[in-house]
This record gives structure tokens, C-alpha cells and sequence, in this order.
């Protein structure tokens, strides 16, 4: 039996005070853990300006790093400093990481271009790197340690409190992801530092760092309380080594004329008990079960890249509040709270009841389907999403829209290329394309007054052409258009056109465009989504103000000045992009299908490999079920990088066709399961090595015996 090292042992409603101390340091780690990664996605692609896929494949990287290094942890605790110190030297390298973390995102750090972003982002990127590889190892290492410590707590007559001390445990776990998911988004969406246009990501991974922190000094307060078992040496090791004596001596007697032996793993019995070789071939049957498992995961996690990213090109506004993109995340957390007692109490005894056998081994398949089938629905919205996105300027194209200031219709023609464009006064059309090369001049009638336009394009390039009569001539502009893309992050692009006859000056929300010459625009600038802002412009040292239109989300906007009345100005709104249409609670269908295959996949996996794991391995099936998630990242990386899909929704409909078919691979495997008891089989070799100790009693009893009557 494991030697203990007995702190002051003090109860509290028959509970040792101590679990108190780790249920809050594990509430505290999972707030660090999951709102640090919540916004992460989004820091890689609008902090450190990395594309969809480099963000996406870092964040899985990430997280595999994440549930790979919890096997590290565990042999470090097993085998060298027990479970308290190891949670404590790691949460120390855990809290270091979060706070790099947080360094690396102060965008003061660096000189900044134009737009405020990091010039030397390298200094960013190392820093970042550096950081997460420290949480890695903190958040992976101590996962298989604070559960585990935990349970050592309790007394061997205290089942039924360990039993609810873990049910505690698993809900200060989903508490502390739920907070954390609403909050840090939140937290992000601030604007801070001197560059106010960047996004608060300091303070997202700051208050996480600052929670670690916490956690790590609360669980350290309660260290005279604790039971600390002492390292009696990890089993993982001993079943490794197992493994490897049977498969080196079978790999030894290949030529020779050995008996056969009924399993390749009773080669190792020459060096190792009958018991170990048992418990062995136990795990290894459900091992090989876990095989196709890290498709499902390989879909699963993609909430926090690809689905995040897919609600960056929606519509947050929920009425009075507006959802930040990451926090979609929480739905997941949400539902499975409601669900899991639902499933329970209410799915499950009537699936009994209509006489079907529902076994574990059915449930997983059942949510390996039900995940392909939510990216079925994730395909479907990023579908509409699609059909809502702008088609910008491709090789060798340009786009002109033309948009009419003054008092009379106007005609536009393109050359060849096109028809001619009627255009009303006060109205302007949508952007057209052209062949770059082909089109030199543009020919305008304005009322009875014909002029041409020469004009230089550059392919891959937008421009509006404002036109306007006055009294004896007409006035065309060709205005470059700087949008090359969509806004995301739900952020408007706002600039002006200065319609009056004279200089202006113009701000909207506290920004300055600057001074507008007649018939002029000004540079685009970057407003945060969904909110109304003061146009002011100063005409001759005369303000006119007016409070604009709400612009809605993703949206970029020409606001022509026409004129001021009073102190009011007379603006008119041309949309050159239009602003995200497909709402975000669009996403809840696949959250919910997806939150459905959770229940049914990971809580019934869990229950499944701990029923048939043997009474000391059963952290070794804990270790395997981790490393499922970590192959799981893994597979998103090589997927992602080896489809070479330009489309997002057809990408989806390949995760969910490979997890369909390994679905398929998994239910025939499940078919030719024997489901085990190993308490079973422990007491039948408990009973036979009683019986072989019994007969070697009986026979030294005989000699001795024997050897008296010499």
C-alpha cells in the first residue's frame, strides 16, 4: 500500500477541509486555461496578423501540445516528486507562462505601423511561442495530478464523499470554462494602450495569468492539510516495459522451435507475473478500441479555430447585448449542463425502456455520427455565409463603382467592355469588373455636356468614380478605394467624401480624416461594430454635426458630406461592402448537435475505459484517452494542410466524411468486442495464485515433513 504523508487532518461536513483548497485552485487553472485559449484563435490572426490557416494550425498545435504532456506529468509524480510537487513546480512554470503570455500582447512592446499594428512582430511571435509552450507543460503536466491528488484525501471508508468530491471537482471545472468564455472575449473586445484602435489583448491573457496565479497561492495555503502520497514508481513504465521484455524475447525466438503461446504478450512471462501480463492484455484490448477515437476529437476542438473564425463573418447582435465571436464557445459548456442530467435521467431510461440495448461501445459511435453530422450543419451556414461575401477585384481585374453627387442623371460607358451605366442623381451603382488592360477611358454624358475620362488602373484594385456638374462643366474623380477585403471582427470601414464646394474638416467618434478637398475622400478608418458615432466638419472654422447611422457588423461605408443646415450636416451613406447577414444563432444548431455527440462520445468513453481498465491501470487508460485528443490536434494539422481546399464549407464536409467513415471502421470494431469484468478476472488470478501458493506450501510442508522422519 502507498505510504501517505498526513497533514493535519481537519473535516468539514464529514469532508477533509483540504479538497476546499483544490477544488478552487482546479476552478482557478480551468478559468486560466480555457479564457486564455477562447481568445487565441483571434490574437494569432488580428494581433500577430497570421491567415486563417497558419492561426488555426498553431492553435492545434497548441492544444495536442496541451494533452501530450500530461503522460510527462504523471511519470514525474509517479516516479520522482509526488503529486504536491509536481503540481506546485509546474503551476509555478504554468503562471510564468500566462504572464509572457500577457507580455507578448502588449502592442507598445514595438514601433507600430499606420494601422497600429507591430512592426517588429517578431518579438511578438517569440514571446508568444515561449509562453505557450510554458503553459503546455504547466496545464498538461499538473491534469493528470490534481484529480488523482484529490481523491488521495479521503479516508478508505469515505467512498461516497470521494465519489461526490469528484462530482464537485468536475463542476468547478465546467464552471470556471464557462466564466472564462464569456468573460475573456469580453475582456478582448476592449480597446487599450496607445494604439486605441488594437483590441485589449493584455488584459484577456492578464486577468487568466493573474486567476494562475491565484490558484497556484491557494493551493500551496492549504499544504499542511494535505495527505501526500509518496512515489511508489509509475505503472505505465512497468506495462511498458512489459511490452517491450514480450515483444524483444518473441522477436528473439522467431527461428526456433518454441511452443506456441496463446497471446504474443505471454513471451513476457519468463521475466514478469501472470497478474502484470493479465492487466496488460486488458489495456491493450482497449487501446486498440482508441485507435480511430482522435477523428472525433480532430472535428471537436475546431470550436475554438475554424468555428471561431466562421462567427468573425456573422452578425453578434443579440438586441441589447452584442456577442463577441469567441464567445460562441460558451454555448458548448452551456448545453452541457442542461444535457447531461437530460441524457441521464431522461434520453437514456427511455431507450431502455423501448427494449435497446444501448451500450457504451454503441454510444460512442452514435456521437462519432452526430459530430460528422454538425459539421454537415457547419458546412450549410458557411455556405450562406459565402453566398454574403463580397467578390473583390481577381488577377488582371479591377472593380469601378460610380456614384452620382450632382443634380442631373448621368451615362457612363466602359469602351467595349460594358453597356452604358445609368446613374440618378444622389444614387450610386454596385461595383463593376473589368479586364485592367482594356479599359483606358471612360466616356460621361452629364445631361447634355459629353466628356472623356482617361483613366490608369491597377489590377486587383477598387475605385469609385464620383462625378458631379456644376454650372458650366462636369467634374469626374477616379478615388482609389483601399478595401481589398472584407472587415472582420465585426469592425466597420468608415471614410468620407467631401461634396461641398469648399475645404472641410472632418471626424467621426474622436478619430480625424483630415482635411477634404471639393470632390476628394478620405482614407478609410476602422470602427468597432454596431455602435453610433458624432460626424462633425468644420467648414471655415463652423461646425455642423450629426450622430450617424448605426452601420450593423463587417461593413465598409462611403459617407458623402453634402451640405450643413444650420449647425446639422447633410450626409448621404453609400455602402461599398455590406455589413455580415447571417446571424451568429445560426451557430447554435451545430453547437447543439456537436454538444449531443459530447455527452453520448466523452462522458460514456470515460465510464467504458475505466469498467474495463484493471484496479491499478486505470491511469494508464486515462493517459491513452488524453493522447486520443492530442492525435486528435494533430490529424486537424495534416487534414487542414493536405486538402489544399480553397472553400471552408467544403473543408468541413471533409471532416465530416473522414469522421463518417471511421465511424463506420469503429462500429465494426465495437461488433467484435467481448465486454470484460476485471474484477472478474483479478479474482481469478488472485484465487489461482492463492491455489499455486497453497501447493507450494503443501509441498515444502511435505518435504519438511519428509526430511524429519531422515
Amino acid at each position: 500500500m502507498a505510504a501517505k504523508s498526513k497533514g493535519k487532518s481537519v473535516s468539514c461536513f464529514g469532508y477533509p477541509l483540504s479538497i476546499f483548497f483544490i477544488v478552487v485552485n482546479e476552478f482557478c487553472e480551468r478559468f486560466s486555461y480555457y479564457g486564455m485559449r477562447a481568445v487565441l484563435v483571434l490574437y494569432f490572426k488580428y494581433f500577430l496578423q497570421w491567415d486563417d490557416n497558419l492561426s488555426t494550425a498553431i492553435y492545434h498545435t497548441f492544444v495536442a501540445l496541451c494533452y501530450l504532456t500530461p503522460i510527462l506529468g504523471a511519470l514525474i509524480a509517479d516516479s520522482w516528486l509526488g503529486k504536491f510537487k509536481t503540481i506546485v513546480s509546474l503551476s509555478i512554470v504554468y503562471t510564468i507562462g500566462q504572464a509572457v503570455m500577457s507580455v507578448s500582447s502588449i502592442n507598445d512592446l514595438t514601433d507600430h505601423n499606420r494601422d497600429g499594428f507591430p512592426d517588429n512582430v517578431s518579438v511578438h511571435i517569440a514571446l508568444s511561442m515561449i509562453g505557450l509552450i510554458l503553459i503546455a507543460l504547466g496545464t498538461g503536466g499538473i491534469k493528470p495530478c490534481v484529480s488523482a491528488f484529490g481523491g488521495d484525501q479521503f479516508e478508505d471508508d469515505q467512498e461516497k464523499q470521494r465519489s461526490r468530491f469528484f462530482s464537485i471537482f468536475y463542476l468547478s471545472i465546467n464552471a470556471g470554462s464557462l466564466l472564462s468564455t464569456i468573460i475573456t472575449p469580453i475582456l478582448r473586445a476592449q480597446e487599450c494602450g496607445i494604439h486605441s484602435k488594437q483590441r485589449c489583448y493584455p488584459l484577456a491573457f492578464g486577468v487568466p495569468a493573474a486567476l494562475m496565479a491565484v490558484s497556484l497561492v491557494v493551493f500551496v495555503v492549504g499544504s499542511g492539510m494535505y495527505k501526500k502520497v509518496q512515489p511508489q514508481g509509475n505503472i505505465m513504465i512497468q506495462v511498458s516495459k512489459c511490452i517491450g521484455f514480450a515483444i524483444k524475447n518473441r522477436f528473439r525466438h522467431r527461428s526456433k522451435q518454441f511452443p506456441k503461446r496463446e497471446h504474443w504478450l505471454d513471451w513476457a512471462s519468463e521475466k514478469y507475473d501472470k497478474r502484470l501480463i493479465a492487466q496488460t492484455k486488458m489495456v491493450l484490448k482497449v487501446l486498440f478500441l482508441y485507435i480511430p477515437l482522435p477523428m472525433f476529437w480532430a472535428l471537436f476542438d475546431q470550436q475554438g479555430s475554424r468555428w471561431t473564425l466562421q462567427a468573425t463573418t456573422m452578425d453578434g447582435n443579440f438586441g441589447a447585448i452584442q456577442i463577441q465571436p469567441d464567445q460562441m464557445q460558451t454555448v458548448n459548456p452551456i448545453l452541457i449542463i442542461i444535457m447531461v442530467p437530460v441524457v441521464d435521467a431522461v434520453i437514456y431510461p427511455l431507450i431502455k425502456k423501448c427494449k435497446i440495448n444501448f451500450t457504451p461501445l454503441r454510444k460512442i459511435t452514435v456521437g462519432m455520427f452526430l459530430a460528422s453530422l454538425a459539421f454537415v450543419a457547419a458546412a450549410l451556414v458557411q455556405v450562406q455565409i459565402d453566398k454574403t461575401l463580397p467578390v473583390f477585384p481577381a488577377a488582371g481585374q479591377s472593380q469601378i463603382k460610380i456614384i452620382n453627387l450632382g443634380t442631373n442623371n448621368a451615362t457612363v460607358g466602359f469602351e467595349s467592355q460594358l453597356n452604358s451605366v445609368n446613374v440618378m442623381s444622389m444614387e450610386w451603382t454596385d461595383y463593376m469588373t473589368f479586364e485592367t488592360s482594356q479599359l483606358r477611358s471612360l466616356t460621361i454624358t452629364y445631361g447634355n455636356i459629353p466628356i472623356t475620362k482617361p483613366v490608369t488602373l491597377s489590377e486587383k484594385s477598387r475605385y469609385t468614380l464620383g462625378i458631379k456638374n456644376n454650372m458650366v462643366d462636369v467634374a469626374a474623380e477616379l478615388l482609389s478605394d483601399e478595401v481589398t477585403s472584407k472587415p472582420e471582427e465585426g469592425n466597420n470601414l468608415i471614410r468620407f467624401i467631401n461634396n461641398l464646394p469648399d475645404d472641410i474638416n472632418v471626424t467621426m467618434g474622436g478619430t480625424y480624416f483630415g482635411i477634404l478637398k471639393p470632390l476628394s475622400a478620405s482614407n478609410y478608418s476602422l470602427f468597432p461594430g454596431g455602435r453610433k458615432d458624432e460626424i462633425m466638419a468644420f467648414k471655415n472654422s463652423v461646425p455642423c454635426s450629426i450622430t450617424s447611422k448605426a452601420f450593423g457588423f463587417g461593413s465598409a461605408n462611403t459617407i458623402v458630406i453634402n451640405g450643413c443646415s444650420g449647425d446639422v450636416l447633410d450626409v448621404l451613406y453609400s455602402e461599398d461592402i455590406p455589413p455580415n447577414t447571417v446571424h451568429m444563432a445560426w451557430q447554435i444548431p451545430q453547437y447543439f448537435i456537436l454538444t449531443c455527440a459530447e455527452v453520448v462520445f466523452s462522458v460514456t468513453g470515460l465510464e467504458f475505459s475505466y469498467s474495463q481498465a484493471p484496479s491499478n491501470m486505470k491511469a494508464v487508460l486515462q493517459a491513452g484517452w488524453l493522447l486520443t485528443v492530442a492525435v486528435g490536434n494533430i490529424i486537424v494539422l495534416i487534414v487542414a494542410g493536405a486538402s489544399k481546399l480553397s472553400q471552408q464549407w467544403a473543408e468541413y464536409v471533409l471532416f465530416a466524411a473522414l469522421l463518417l467513415a471511421v465511424c463506420i471502421i469503429f462500429a465494426v470494431m465495437a461488433y467484435f468486442y467481448t465486454y470484460i469484468d476485471p474484477n472478474e478476472i483479478e479474482a481469478q488470478l488472485d484465487e489461482e495464485e492463492k491455489k499455486k501458493v497453497k501447493k507450494d506450501q503443501d509441498v515444502y510442508e511435505k518435504q519438511v515433513e519428509e526430511d524429519s522422519r531422515m
